[in-house]
């Protein structure tokens, strides 16, 4: 990892990753895995501004559902057998509609799944991924930021406030909602806003989640409980905690109007909890405790075009979802795979044909063959994420009962919850 001291020499790298979050960090592995593949391995750098710690904007106190399809391809990149034991597993999967009739269950077993995702604490996430990036090929330079960008020919060249001046081939930004590549670059993007505020925090409740997660569909938006476990877990430590300590806490992501959310931001922690009661009810028994809590607004952003000259978007870079159904980094997990297999493929096929030559990763074909590979996936997730947000906070009593009938047939035709388990589960 390279401290920020003055460095005037220009370095060469094929791929160069702006931000190292959850998607910068985990392309930066998959980049590594497959570069020791090669015949000449890749030059790679991952220019990350913080620190992994709670502090962290991209690993911070918040947990996120990761969905069985993300476990699957985070396994194929050996990165999931380092995070599995800071998992706490979705075995089921309960969503309502408040004050109607509607409502149904996704569930684990009958798929013939242990479970249906695994939720992370962000804080914990990042700095296991920092550890196994300190032991890969690839050149870590943090904390630092980009404060200028040219764009070549055959490249960009970055230069860090460090003074390093990195010339890369292939620049990917996966540097969150308000990418600082995106902006030296001047591209644009598409904003739906919701007109919602997000409170997230950790709460506690009197009864064991029994590994269900929920999803609430009130009148001022969903508001969703992932399970956790009692307290942020070391490997050694996994086992010694009890069951049932380790089923008493929830991560909550609760969508209201901004002026209700700033109130109980700041409220204090009985008129909070007593509101959260009111709005979720009793089904995982009394809300005892909340921890930190934080906010956010609710948009949907999303670049046409998440390519430029030389430079790929992914994650929140690319496309920034409303958290209803929890699929913003599973999305942005597909960002990378798809990135990973493009390059693949162009490895085993141009390197048959021209042993002699190295593969230009930032070329044109490259990137017009990524866009393809995502665009179906990225359109009909926006859709889909557009579509709930907007059926489910809309009280016109006809999309109402559409909406609940919808639920209730879930539950009485169990076959018809087979495709939306698999799209809950980032499965394509």
């Amino acid at each position: 990892m390279t401290t920020a001291h003055t460095i005037t020499a220009q370095l060469n790298v094929d791929i160069a990753i702006v931000g190292g979050a959850m998607a910068g960090a985990t392309l930066a592995l998959g980049l590594a895995k497959l570069s020791a593949t090669l015949s000449r391995p890749l030059r790679i750098a991952l220019i990350e501004a913080h620190l992994a710690s709670n502090n962290h904007p991209g690993f911070d106190a918040r947990s996120i559902a990761i969905a069985h399809g993300s476990i699957f391809e985070l396994t194929r990149l050996g990165i999931w057998p380092k995070l599995q034991h800071l998992g706490t597993a979705i075995e089921n999967i309960h969503v309502s509609d408040r004050g109607h009739f509607g409502m149904t269950e996704l569930n684990a077993k009958p798929l013939g799944l242990g479970a249906l995702g695994q939720v992370v604490e962000l804080a914990q996430v990042g700095k296991v991924l920092f550890e196994q990036l300190a032991k890969s090929s690839v050149e870590v330079f943090c904390p630092a930021t980009v404060t200028e960008l040219q764009t070549q020919t055959n490249g960009h060249l970055l230069t860090l406030d460090n003074g390093t001046q990195l010339h890369c081939q292939l620049l990917v930004a996966a540097d969150g909602a308000n990418s600082v590549v995106r902006q030296h670059l001047g591209q644009p993007t598409e904003q739906i806003n919701f007109d919602q505020t997000a409170i997230v925090a950790n709460v506690s409740t009197d009864q064991p989640h029994q590994h269900w997660a929920y999803e609430r569909f009130t009148q001022t938006g969903p508001l969703a409980l992932l399970p956790m476990s009692s307290v942020p877990m070391t490997a050694a430590a996994h086992t010694a905690v009890s069951a049932s300590a380790a089923q008493s806490r929830f991560s909550v992501v609760w969508a209201l109007p901004p002026a209700q959310a700033e109130q109980l931001k700041y409220a204090d922690k009985a008129e909070f909890l007593t509101a959260l009661q009111q709005a979720f009810g009793h089904r995982v028994g009394r809300f005892v405790d909340v921890g930190q809590r934080s906010s956010y607004p609710l948009t949907l952003s999303y670049m046409p075009r998440p390519i430029y000259h030389r430079c790929i978007f992914i994650g929140n870079a690319a496309q920034t979802l409303h958290p209803i159904a929890g699929q913003g980094f599973n999305l942005g997990l597909r960002d990378v795979v798809g990135l990973l297999d493009v390059l693949k493929q162009a490895f085993s096929t141009y390197q048959l044909a021209h042993p002699s030559t190295e593969v230009d990763v930032g070329s044109n074909a490259i990137l017009h063959q990524y866009l393809a590979a995502r665009q179906a996936d990225r359109d009909s997730t926006l859709s889909n994420i557009e579509f709930l947000v907007r059926g489910f906070s809309n009280q016109y009593w006809p999309m109402v009962a559409g909406r609940n009938l919808g639920l209730r047939l879930l539950s009485w035709l169990p076959p018809l919850k087979r495709p939306i388990a698999q799209t809950a589960m980032g499965w394509r």
